[in-house]
């Protein structure tokens, strides 16, 4: 029964041990029970318990702490964590009992005196080198239960890994002003590395904006409402004794720029526009200039009128502006994040400052040529801006357009060469000046002029001189004037005087009748003496006279011949057959020689065609052929002398045969064949010869080698017992000569030789006048079939040996004896 209750509830009747297992009784409360015996009679008193029980779970130790680790090793301590025992024994852990045993001893010893409830703890003051093991128990209020497992046996020396460094940010950031931003990351490392955080290469520091949190595994910056100074490459080191790592952010904190930097610049001012230039803001936000926003206003009105918001130069060109009224000029900068403050020029009025230059005076046109012309002006005023260029123009004088003579700019010079003009055009020039405000007028237009060489009266004629007189007239031959006055020479004026006379006659009456530079002066007295000059005319008139050295007597010149040898003439001379062949060479004398031509001493072959004129002369076969080659003399031959030269011909032709075919070491396979180069060898280099056989009874020659330089050859592979004919031709760079052939065919069998001799000769029976023998063939039959057999005697003491007979079998009987 329940200890409050007053009624007994059964709980078993049937029991038959003396013991009883009490259930469905509920934790916490007090329980009387009491027990009576039964037999087949009845049932016997109860006893009861004396005092209440109270139902709880027994009490005992706790069990063993699980998990016992090491968390960190040093050289002199060693830190241990551990996780409660599954069952405290039914009553709260009061405290843990922390055990250690040095290696090579047998007891475990405390390692704190102090009741220890937490379940990490560090050993301090162990000795570098020392290994150790541990083991911890629980206790409660019943006592201490069973230690833990132990560890690892553990050596206390400092445990080593490099740091290790794993980022949560990118190698850029970008930040817009007024924006909080943090870098963070995770880092690991034995000894516990060092933190540090850079910027720009300093270290950062802590304050209102910068917080900096380190935990044992993480790593934090944070920044709050970022400023433009806070843009800068970021750098994160984690750092113990065995190394280092590094992390890098290039943090870009962008705003919108600064204003423009003043003054507003007025490069140019007209009465209707203006050029402005100002610097760049000095601090462009973090990212670059897109553009410039310009703006003008009137200082009349309040109103600000956009010029351009897409220029990205500093530099712009107000338009529209009314003259003589007064501007402002505003500038924005833009980029991405934004428009700056304003840049505000002063006030400046529109009027013109500058203009472009003055009209130059009228040019003076120089050096005029048939195709160029030297334009000289004046500098002009220049507007007030420098001058940079000059224009110069051109016109032929009928037409009405200006044509600029150049692309490229004329300056600082004042005069210019034109070219590229046409002969016998009439042209005007004139010229304008230009400068960085525009291109002035242009001059008023040069005098014209004719696009043509300034003509000069010719110089006199150079070296004239007599080159060839007679009885009755006299060659004269000089050279054209070094000087021709610019204007073509129309021709030229001979004239001679009869030495001691004055006067000076005419021997043309026209300079264009004589047009060369040589004259023949005829109708002259033979006998006398006479001077000759020339001039030389051109349209500007006649030249001074140029004089033959040395009077000249009138008679016939007696000149020895002169041969001047043409190319074909000056040294051996080769052609090839079926070309033709051509001698020539220029002939001079007084008389005019006499022409011979002659080969090898003998008169020239009908076919040669032999032309002379009264210069030289010309020998010519056609269809040229060996024959025709040798040595040709040419002479020729006048009262005053004789002149001879020769000129060896060679006509490159085939060759001729090869001499003195033999055929040697005749085999029933092969033969060799061994010749002598042809007398001819068509005047090249033999470069080959052609071997060719044929069979008796065919009509087809084979070639046996085509290619060989040498002057023999091993013709293989031919047929035992056939005859052949053999043939060889010789081959140059013209062709293949005539081929040389045996006289008579060879048979292809191998040489023969004598027999050996017979073997084992002997004799089988004698008698008094005869003598039986017998013998064996001999080893050899010199490659022919025995056909007999020689017998021969000698008397003893005889020199000479008698023939017997011829048999055809092994044996004979000698008679006579």
């Amino acid at each position: 029964r329940e200890s409050d209750h007053r009624a007994w509830t059964p709980v078993s009747y049937t029991v038959t041990r003396q013991n009883a297992t009490v259930q469905g009784l509920i934790q916490g409360k007090a329980y009387f029970f009491r027990i009576a015996a039964e037999n087949i009679i009845g049932m016997g008193p109860f006893t009861e318990t004396t005092k209440e029980i109270l139902i709880r779970d027994p009490i005992t130790v706790p069990d063993r702490p699980e998990d016992l680790e090491v968390k960190a090793v040093t050289k002199n301590s060693v830190t241990l964590t551990w996780n409660p025992p599954k069952y405290n024994g039914g009553s709260d852990i009061t405290m843990y009992v922390l055990e250690s045993r040095l290696i090579g001893k047998d007891k475990f010893h405390k390692v704190t005196k102090e009741k220890m409830l937490d379940r990490k703890f560090t050993v301090e003051g162990l000795k570098e080198g020392d290994t150790y093991e541990y083991r911890v128990s629980a206790c409660n209020i019943v006592g201490q239960g069973k230690p833990s497992f132990c560890t690892k046996p553990i050596t206390c020396k400092d445990e080593i890994a490099p740091p290790t460094l794993d980022l949560d940010f990118r190698d850029k950031l970008i930040v817009r002003v007024g924006e909080a931003f943090s870098l963070t990351g995770r880092y690991s490392g034995k000894p516990a590395p060092k933190v540090t955080w850079l910027k720009d290469d300093i270290v950062v520091k802590e304050d209102d904006r910068i917080k900096i949190k380190t935990t044992p595994t993480t790593l934090c910056l944070g920044i709050l409402k970022s400023v433009r100074e806070d843009t800068g490459k970021y750098c994160v080191t984690v750092e113990n004794s065995t190394g280092s790592r590094k992390g890098f952010c290039q943090v870009n904190v962008v705003d919108r720029p600064s204003p423009p930097v003043g003054p507003v610049i007025f490069n140019e001012v007209y009465k209707d526009h203006m050029v402005v230039s100002w610097k760049p803001p000095l601090d462009d936000g973090g990212s670059e200039i897109t553009n410039y926003i310009i703006e003008k206003k009137d200082t009349h009105k309040d109103l600000w009128m956009p010029v351009t918001s897409a220029t990205v130069k500093t530099t712009c060109k107000i338009p529209k502006l009314l003259e003589g009224r007064e501007y402002q000029i505003r500038i924005y900068a833009e980029n991405l994040y934004g428009i700056s403050d304003p840049l505000i020029s002063d006030e400046m009025k529109a009027k013109d400052r500058f203009r472009v230059p003055d009209a130059p005076e009228q040019p003076i046109i120089k050096d005029v040529t048939k195709d160029s012309a030297v334009v000289v002006w004046n500098k002009p005023y220049d507007g007030g801006k420098p001058i940079t260029n000059y224009i110069v123009e051109k016109k032929e004088t009928m037409a009405t357009r200006w044509v600029r003579v150049t692309k490229d700019p004329i300056f600082p010079g004042t005069k210019f060469k034109v070219p590229d003009l046409l002969e016998g055009c009439q042209y005007e020039f004139r010229v304008s000046a230009e400068n960085e405000i525009g291109v002035g007028d242009p001059s008023p237009p040069s005098k014209p002029i004719f696009a043509r060489d300034p003509i000069a009266k010719p110089s006199p004629p150079v070296n004239p001189e007599a080159v060839d007189k007679t009885k009755n007239s006299v060659d004269l031959s000089w050279q054209p004037p070094r000087h021709d006055g610019n204007g073509k020479i129309i021709g030229y004026l001979i004239e001679y005087q009869k030495v001691g006379d004055e006067e000076w006659k005419q021997a043309n009456l026209t300079a264009d009748s004589c047009p060369e530079t040589k004259y023949k002066v005829t109708g002259l007295t033979e006998g006398l003496i006479y001077k000759f000059r020339v001039k030389a005319v051109n349209a500007a008139g006649e030249s001074d006279p140029a004089h033959v050295p040395d009077p000249v007597e009138i008679k016939d010149r007696l000149e020895p011949p002169e041969l001047i040898l043409d190319a074909n003439m000056a040294r051996e001379q080769h052609v090839k057959a079926g070309d033709t062949l051509r001698l020539s060479a220029v002939i001079k004398g007084v008389p005019f020689p006499k022409v011979t031509w002659k080969k090898e001493d003998h008169e020239v072959s009908p076919k040669a065609d032999i032309e002379i004129t009264g210069v030289g002369s010309k020998l010519e076969i056609r269809n040229t052929v060996h024959e025709d080659g040798g040595i040709y003399s040419l002479t020729v031959e006048n009262p005053a002398g004789s002149k001879t030269v020769s000129v060896k011909v060679v006509v490159l032709d085939k060759p001729g045969p090869p001499r003195n075919l033999k055929i040697s070491d005749v085999r029933s396979d092969s033969c060799y064949l061994t010749w002598m180069e042809p007398e001819d060898d068509g005047g090249s280099v033999i470069t080959n010869y052609v071997v060719e056989r044929k069979d008796v009874a065919s009509a087809q020659w084979v070639a046996v080698s085509s290619s060989s330089k040498k002057r023999s050859h091993m013709a293989k592979y031919l047929i035992e017992g056939t005859q052949y004919l053999f043939r060889v031709a010789a081959e140059n760079q013209y062709g293949r000569g005539p081929y040389v052939e045996t006289l008579k065919p060879i048979k292809a069998i191998d040489p023969l030789h004598p027999p050996g001799p017979p073997k084992n000769l002997h004799h089988v029976d004698v008698d008094k006048t005869e003598v039986s023998l017998a013998w064996n063939r001999p080893d050899r039959d010199g490659g022919a079939e025995i056909t007999g057999y020689l017998v021969e005697y000698q008397e003893d003491g005889a020199e000479e040996w008698t023939k017997f007979q011829t048999v055809p079998m092994l044996d004979c009987v000698v008679t006579g004896l």
